[in-house]
């Protein structure tokens, strides 16, 4: 891990500590989204709201108003509140994330024959590791059961995916805009 990556994972880290939210971030969150993405929104872990809130508020300071880009911004993580995630489940994460990423992805599938929905699953050790590479699945779904529009829960579903080059259509540009963003934060 480079230098500049390891100070803002270490940043990263005191701030999911100490994660907490004024009245004003809520009420930011109130005019973005509707009563059933609030919902959603306040099933998040706090440190997940925090940093969902500053990639929002991230956007809008470079002059991004596009709606679905903003709920994308504040939901893009709900999926892990199907299933949350310890602080040191989250460290084990970037480690492994960092010295073994095929390993992350390996873990991280589900199994053929297991609900995608994961209700009823139990994932023992590979706890962590499918909540990381199969939340952004179930906060798509999440989110369009919540009413997001079938971009917002798009950008929601591929916003940890690799994009190739510049330009494509609205929902590259936009996603690349999101991943941008949230990598900072």
């Amino acid at each position: 891990m480079n230098p500049a990556r390891l100070l803002y994972r270490t940043r990263q880290f005191w701030q999911a500590l100490g994660a907490t939210h004024s009245p004003e971030d809520l009420a930011f969150a109130q005019r973005l989204l509707t009563p059933a993405q609030l919902a959603l929104f306040y099933r998040m872990q706090p440190a997940e709201q925090a940093h969902s809130l500053r990639v929002a508020r991230d956007l809008l300071a470079q002059g991004e108003e596009h709606p679905d880009l903003l709920v994308a911004a504040l939901l893009h993580d709900v999926g892990k509140s199907r299933f949350p995630l310890s602080l040191w489940e989250r460290v084990l994460i970037v480690l492994v994330r960092a010295i073994c990423p095929g390993c992350l992805r390996r873990w991280g599938r589900l199994e053929a024959g297991t609900s995608s929905s994961g209700e009823p699953l139990r994932f023992g050790w590979r706890h962590p590791f499918i909540v990381a590479e199969t939340h952004p699945e179930w906060g798509a779904r999440m989110a369009a059961e919540a009413g997001a529009s079938p971009l917002g829960a798009a950008l929601i579903r591929r916003h940890q995916e690799a994009l190739p080059g510049k330009g494509g259509a609205l929902e590259d540009c936009l996603l690349r805009k999101l991943q941008a963003v949230d990598d900072q934060n």
